[in-house]
């Protein structure tokens, strides 16, 4: 017998939920074929067999949150795999057994109560139903509240029940044992169990709902993004940058630069420059806080922000001040690339020092960036827009404009530095030249 366990995920990454199982139960496995695939808040990863056999029973289903090591399923090996096969079949009119663990009891013929199937493979004990599909999390809230899982309606096309399903009922339920008996005391007698709401939200048939459970990586970033709202004195103070001299000098040299390089000459390259410049010149902004410690950090890892099907992720350009202008695009597009086919490794999401989000992508004028705990700053990018400019007191130009913000940590950054630090970057982009000498 060989224990399917959850792998080490890296830094940091304890538990994760099981997004799919790609094997039945009793179907045959080889060493290295993918068994299950796991979602955790960063990127999901295949588990694959350790050995050759049958998948005798999945220990946990899809949608359980599972921890690091915990075991979740069993592949029976050697001979008794084989003697299993050599059984599995059965003749034509009867039932196969839907296991091996069904097919070696001695009433596998008979049919079986959704009971007696789960002691092939018992989840942990609790209160209610435990035949009736239910997150952890529902089993437990069920639990604390002395509900019966059975009579718990659930709004999901398998019927798998969830927290919020239990929530609803529970207090459908109080609400209805709150009414007063004076009122009606013909009625003062328990109601039966279909007289409680299903779910408020499908209350109205001419209002139809859809529920969706979020998946681990949106919780993840929901609540991170709570936690840095709650842990950092977060303010954002805002400038403008005139991307003339860059347009320009784009125009100019974005042919040579893509025929010599093989990579197109972007955006992000120029503002990743003047970021490491800027943090050079303001290591408080590049820092993070440790207890009661501010630890200066003497390398610029840079977490770029991509948008990606399962939601925001930030790789990082690992020691852009090392890299030229070529080395940050193509590292930046690889980068996204992964992102975006859901191939990141932990390793491409760890250790970032600052980052930088472009919402002028999707055509963002301005906007109040979010800080990447535990870092203290993010600069936030939005879109060109030609806006009139006063040249002098007499004159008035359209330009090419873009409002840049900088979120910080007032907790170690002052508003000055802040400011400063911004319009360093301001700067540089506006002399793209020095980004040379800067960086």
């Amino acid at each position: 017998m060989s224990d399917i366990k959850v792998p080490e995920m890296g830094e940091s990454v304890t538990e994760g939920t099981i997004l799919r199982w790609t094997v039945a139960e009793g179907e045959a496995v080889q060493q290295g074929d993918v068994l299950l695939e796991l979602e955790t808040d960063k990127v999901n990863l295949e588990v694959s067999a350790e050995s050759s056999g049958l998948l005798e029973t999945r220990l946990r289903q899809e949608g359980d949150t599972v921890q690091v090591g915990e075991v979740i399923g069993r592949i029976r090996t050697g001979d008794a795999a084989s003697s299993t096969t050599g059984t599995a079949s059965a003749p034509l009119g009867e039932e196969k057994p839907s296991t091996p663990a069904e097919a070696a009891a001695p009433s596998a013929s008979l049919p079986q109560s959704p009971k007696a199937a789960e002691a092939v493979s018992p989840p942990p004990a609790e209160s209610g139903d435990s035949s009736k599909k239910a997150s952890p999390a529902a089993r437990k809230l069920a639990r604390e509240r002395g509900v019966e899982l059975g009579s718990v309606p659930s709004a999901d096309p398998i019927g798998r029940v969830y927290s919020d399903d239990v929530k609803s009922f529970a207090n459908g339920s109080s609400a209805a044992q709150s009414q007063p008996t004076s009122q009606q005391p013909a009625q003062s007698a328990p109601q039966p169990a279909a007289a409680a709401p299903k779910a408020p939200a499908a209350s109205d048939p001419s209002k139809p709902v859809e529920r969706q459970r979020m998946s681990r990586r949106r919780q993840t970033i929901a609540t991170r993004l709570v936690e840095a709202q709650h842990n950092a004195a977060m303010l954002t103070t805002f400038n403008e940058v005139d991307m003339t001299a860059i347009l320009d000098l784009r125009k100019r040299r974005k042919d040579g630069f893509k025929q010599k390089y093989e990579v197109n000459l972007g955006f992000m390259s120029f503002f990743t420059k003047a970021v490491v410049g800027a943090l050079k010149a303001f290591p408080a902004v590049n820092a993070e806080i440790d207890g009661d410690d501010v630890v200066y950090k003497k390398f610029y890892d840079i977490g770029i922000a991509v948008a990606a099907k399962e939601g925001l992720v930030v790789p990082v350009v690992r020691d852009a001040d090392r890299l030229g202008f070529a080395e940050i695009e193509r590292k930046i597009g690889e980068l996204a690339g992964k992102a975006r086919s859901n191939q990141l490794a932990l390793s491409d999401l760890q250790g970032g020092t600052f980052t930088i989000t472009n919402g002028g992508v999707f055509g963002s004028l301005l906007s109040t960036p979010i800080l990447n705990a535990p870092q203290v700053g993010i600069l936030g990018m939005h879109k060109i827009q030609l806006r009139p400019v006063a040249i002098d007191e007499e004159r008035m130009e359209n330009r090419p404009m873009m409002y840049i913000a900088l979120s910080y940590d007032h907790r170690i950054i002052d508003g000055s530095e802040a400011v400063s630090f911004l319009v360093k970057v301001k700067e540089l982009l506006e002399d793209p030249e020095s980004l040379l000498i800067e960086s």
